[in-house]
């Protein structure tokens, strides 16, 4: 079994890689031992953004009469809408084995590990086959971190896998780790009916937002009833009862939350061990395999994806350096990564979105710059949708009119961002924005209003 490119792993790094190769001309097979799509297909982002949507209908219907509606009787089955997650990704799965046919890539099945540059070893239920390759693409994602505090049994210590499929609706949990993992399960459970303790080392929940998202966010969350603890540290869990007794560090001294399942959301840890790196030679450093601007590694034939590289362990970040990466290998001259422009999403209610510097990072780098901030408050489609909290922060460098970062928190927002990504690129001014008219009533008018508060030309505020 020889071919141009082998992909180990399917996730939306290895699977849209594969897919290109295939569309340039290149025989193509992809490897994956459990299921296509990989973890953000199966056991990420779609099933989360499904649970977050049965929530969001909940959400509705228990404030409907601030809508003008009266509903009588609306109650959460947490099984169906478990079943719904699950359903809802199995037909994702089943919609890349239709573009895998499509693209006349062969599937197969089993564990990888590479054996020499141009060999991966396929183990499948026992049996093990040669698959050869004249270039090697791996794309073995990563997993939920475990650390030695919060031992991950399953049961009472849960990881995002288990927090996608428990069995029943939990009375009180403690999640910590308030990343995008920690507060979309934050938001999911506690809109369910869950008593939520959303517990964040850091001095804010979504640390690597700008702080003033950050802070929006901890209003938000309190407002719902969650209970948010920041620069708190978790030291002890004691599982020995019927629940979970929580031992936390805070600025006041230990506290002890009694709760019935802790879900671990303190990052994750990439997948790189057994599949031959060292055997082979490949190099690594801090758990990530090293790679160039077009992700090959040490090794010639061999490169690396998403997850298990350094840079942003998102999905769009590893469907776009498997395109680059395989049309580098199709001996084309793609351009590099630009990793200062990633959008980043939160997708809890409110919704977080961002790109580029937050204000902190524009200063600390030395950039004389302009802040434009619009309230949804004050914006007609935010109020006639119920949805005022949040806002949008532009911040521009005062000399070339710069886009150096955008943040936003608020309805729909994720839908949002990709504007000023694209704005970004293209490198456009403050006045370019304040000049592009955005259809009203939107909430993307909010974009042209901040960059105009910016510039002290706003309209609505």
């Amino acid at each position: 079994m020889s071919y141009d490119v082998v992909v180990v792993g399917s996730g939306p790094g290895g699977y849209v890689a594969a897919i290109r190769a295939s569309q340039l001309g290149l025989k193509t097979a992809i490897i994956e031992r459990e299921n296509l799509g990989g973890i953000c297909l199966n056991w990420g982002c779609i099933p989360t953004k499904a649970l977050l949507k049965s929530a969001q209908v909940f959400e509705y219907l228990n404030h409907a009469s601030d809508y003008g509606i009266t509903v009588k009787g609306g109650e959460a089955d947490f099984p169906a809408v478990v079943k719904r997650s699950r359903d809802v990704a199995d037909g994702m799965s089943k919609g890349i084995q239709f573009l895998m046919k499509k693209n006349k890539i062969d599937v197969i099945t089993g564990s990888g590990v590479l054996k020499a540059a141009g060999k991966v070893e396929v183990t499948d239920k026992g049996k093990t086959q040669m698959v050869e390759g004249k270039n090697i693409i791996l794309a073995t994602g990563a997993r939920s971190r475990a650390l030695p505090n919060l031992p991950q049994d399953g049961k009472k210590i849960i990881g995002y896998r288990e927090a996608l499929t428990l069995p029943k609706l939990p009375k009180k949990m403690v999640i910590v780790g308030s990343g995008a993992i920690g507060s979309e399960f934050a938001y999911f459970y506690q809109t369910m009916g869950c008593e939520v303790t959303l517990v964040e080392y850091m001095p804010n929940i979504v640390p690597v937002e700008d702080e003033d998202v950050s802070k929006q966010l901890g209003r938000s969350f309190k407002k719902m009833g969650m209970k948010v603890m920041t620069g708190t540290e978790v030291t002890n869990v004691d599982i020995k009862g019927a629940g979970c007794k929580v031992t936390v560090k805070t600025k006041k001294g230990d506290e002890v939350i009694n709760c019935d399942i802790v879900l671990s959301a303190v990052g994750i840890v990439a997948n790189i061990e057994g599949i031959g790196l060292e055997e082979v030679g490949v190099a690594t450093d801090k758990g990530k395999i090293l790679v160039n601007d077009h992700y090959q590694t040490n090794i010639p034939g061999v490169c690396a994806i998403g997850d298990c590289v350094p840079g942003q362990a998102l999905a769009h970040v590893a469907s776009a350096e498997g395109i680059i990466c395989v049309e580098k290998i199709a001996g084309q001259n793609p351009e590099t990564l630009d990793y200062g422009n990633i959008p980043g999403c939160t997708y809890c209610s409110p919704e977080v979105s961002s790109v580029g510097m937050t204000e902190k990072a524009a200063k600390e780098a030395g950039h004389d710059i302009k802040v434009g901030k619009f309230p949804f408050s004050a914006s007609g489609k935010a109020s006639a949708a119920g949805a005022k909290d949040g806002f949008v922060k532009l911040i521009f460098d005062a000399k070339y009119g710069e886009v150096l970062g955008a943040h936003m928190i608020g309805y729909n927002v994720t839908e949002m961002i990709a504007e000023i990504v694209a704005v970004r690129k293209l490198e456009t001014t403050g006045h370019e924005l304040i000049k592009t008219v955005h259809p009203h009533p939107t909430m993307s008018e909010a974009v042209m209003e901040a960059a105009a508060a910016a510039y002290g030309e706003v309209i609505h505020m």
